[in-house]
């Protein structure tokens, strides 16, 4: 019998518009305004006695609150009113707690608990609705360079030593070059062949002066350019892996220039918070210990990170065996005892060096030292106001300084860490060490006020498309057209439900591109329903008509919607920021309106004049 449907197919649209209204509902409930205590040494927590010093500042600044608590027992969450006493409470908890925890401002969930235990929840905000920063950053590329030049002179002194040449100094010198003095003309050629031979990235010059003679390794325009181009790919892919291992939700981080990066973090409100999330540049070094009879300034002091009773200093020699730069994979687990520690693996050249060197120095200590970059905030007056002042410092301190038994190779582990630490320090070895120093040179915040406007001009506008829709397919096609409404809202709802669910971020070109699938979900329907009337006019009865206009216009649909679809693919492949967010939700749109315009309207219109006979339908002028 024609335009009748099995059983099956219409509890599969019914189950798919459940799931769909189920996972759709969560982007009805908007979340809190709120901020967030976290301590800033890991391993540390929030607790009462904390979040009530809090509160205390919140209502002493007349801040309205509510639905505060501790979350895990590490951290603390109040709700406030709006966005603009958020930015108030941030700096009034900030202000009272100080550098010993982060206050960073935060979204808080209000969607329900029985839509949460299906995995429900709101669609992720971009920058330009949630709000967020953008930051544009700059590579210290002659810094990065300094650093290599300090490495090659270290390579340079152990090639000289093993190849028995004896030098009087090297040194680093000026424009990427190192500097070697001989005593003796013999020496210094000989010295010339072999550098030659092992480092053929330098150009030599030789040059008797001072009372000796020097070879001049200068490196060439080809590898400084190549050493540029890794600092610049390392920190891109580096900063790519923090983001996302700290969980900020659709970032964009991409090149601008020989040297720059350019960073949009959306949700993140506090530029300070912003920048521990980019700055937290933790990192290794291997260094032996100092011998009791090495020179000074060939040696550093440090002090433990944990230091306990008689271990609380210790020195180390300045040259370095292997930095995290080496590491290719670093994992957190626990000893034989019950101590948290980290399994790390280094790559081939950091795994040779290190079996290199620690295969000479069996029974001595080797210092592992744990490098952050930390900001330390203070608050100051100018201009007759309180401003807040970032001072940035480097802090190296000892986590493990144990005896080497037998040489190391690729594969060992850092004990002496705390469990929050070993996590921590796992986690940010395996996003990378940055290659080159980075500083900011722009900065902007957009602000959460700018993304509420943006909404609500982005509902607004929803809704004055979709109105206009819905009136001009009930005047024109009359019941088919009301058919065409219903689909066409299960397609919006079916459209959230599946953003929600893949956790694609809206931006205000995603709004763009709901407002044009609003457009484009009627078109094959419009398409079908002019199929069916050209039927009816050509004599065939109202069944044959139906089930003819249906097939007849399916091909046309179909190559219609998957040409716009390789195109919206083609845009999010090849797009970036705004872009990708319009093509994500113009490819989703274009699926879910070809299930809802042909299955769910045939599906309607089956259950409406399926298996009857029938003279006329009620679908427009003309028939």
């Amino acid at each position: 019998m024609l335009n009748k449907y099995p059983i099956w197919k219409y509890m599969l649209i019914l189950i798919v518009s459940t799931l769909g209204v189920i996972y759709a509902l969560p982007n009805l409930y908007p979340p809190d305004a709120a901020v967030q205590i976290t301590p800033a040494k890991s391993g540390d927590a929030v607790d009462e006695y904390t979040l009530n010093k809090a509160l205390k500042v919140l209502k002493e600044g007349g801040v309205e609150y509510f639905g505060e608590e501790l979350q895990q027992g590490k951290t603390a969450l109040i709700r406030v009113k709006d966005a603009e006493q958020q930015l108030q409470a941030k700096g009034l908890i900030q202000r009272n707690l100080g550098d010993g925890f982060i206050v960073a401002l935060n979204l808080a969930p209000t969607t329900p608990q029985w839509l949460m235990d299906f995995g429900a929840g709101p669609m992720t905000l971009g920058l330009d609705l949630s709000g967020g920063v953008h930051f544009l950053m700059e590579v210290d590329m002659a810094e990065f360079l300094k650093l290599r030049m300090t490495n090659y002179r270290d390579a340079v002194k152990r090639s000289l030593r093993e190849e028995k040449l004896r030098y009087k100094r090297v040194a680093v010198g000026k424009e990427n070059s190192i500097d070697v003095k001989f005593a003796k003309e013999q020496l210094r050629d000989d010295a010339e062949t072999h550098i030659r031979r092992e480092f053929p990235e330098f150009v030599t010059n030789t040059t008797d002066k001072d009372d000796g003679f020097w070879i001049n390794l200068a490196l060439t325009s080809a590898k400084v350019k190549e050493f540029e181009d890794y600092a610049l790919k390392q920190n891109l892919t580096t900063i790519r892996n923090r983001v996302n291992e700290l969980g900020v939700a659709e970032p964009l981080v991409q090149r601008q220039g020989r040297n720059r990066i350019v960073i949009e973090l959306p949700g993140v409100q506090d530029t300070a918070a912003a920048k521990k999330i980019l700055g937290k540049a933790a990192n290794l070094e291997f260094r032996l210990e100092a011998m009791p009879s090495a020179s000074r300034f060939r040696t550093e002091e440090f002090s433990y990170k944990n230091p306990t009773p008689g271990r609380t200093k210790a020195r180390l020699e300045k040259a370095l065996i292997v930095t995290g730069d080496n590491v290719s994979n670093a994992q957190p687990s626990f000893d034989e005892n019950g101590q948290p520690q980290v399994n790390i693996t280094l790559d081939g050249t950091g795994g040779a060096m290190m079996g290199k060197v620690t295969k000479k120095a069996i029974q001595r200590r080797m210092g592992i030292l744990f490098v952050e970059h930390k900001v330390r905030t203070r608050y100051e007056m100018q201009d007759g106001k309180e401003v807040v002042v970032e001072d940035k410092y480097v802090e190296k301190k000892i986590i493990s300084l144990a005896t080497i038994q037998s040489a190391l190779g690729s594969s060992f582990r850092i004990t002496g860490l705390e469990a929050g630490e070993s996590s921590e320090l796992a986690l940010l070895l395996r996003a990378g060490a940055l290659a080159a120093p980075m500083y900011f040179v722009e900065e902007r915040t957009v602000g959460p006020s700018l993304g509420k406007e943006n909404i609500e001009l982005g509902v607004t506008s929803v809704q004055i498309g979709l109105a206009m829709v819905l009136i001009f397919m009930i005047v024109y096609y009359r019941v088919f057209g009301v058919i065409a409404n219903i689909a066409l809202t299960i397609n919006l709802v079916l459209l959230m439900a599946v953003m929600s669910i893949l956790g694609a971020t809206l931006t205000l070109p995603g709004i763009a591109g709901i407002v044009l699938t609003v457009g484009m979900a009627v078109d094959a329907n419009v398409l079908i329903f002019a199929r069916i009337k050209e039927e009816l006019k050509s004599g065939l009865n109202v069944q044959q008509a139906i089930h003819s206009g249906y097939d007849k216009a399916f091909l046309t649909i179909f190559d219609a919607n998957l040409t716009t679809l390789i195109v919206a693919v083609i845009l999010f492949a090849v797009g970036t920021g705004p872009i990708k967010g319009f093509a994500v939700t113009l490819s989703i749109g274009i699926i879910t309106s070809m299930f809802t315009a042909i299955v769910v309207t045939r599906a309607m219109v089956n259950l409406i004049y399926g298996g009857r006979r029938l003279e006329r339908i009620s679908i427009g002028a003309g028939v």
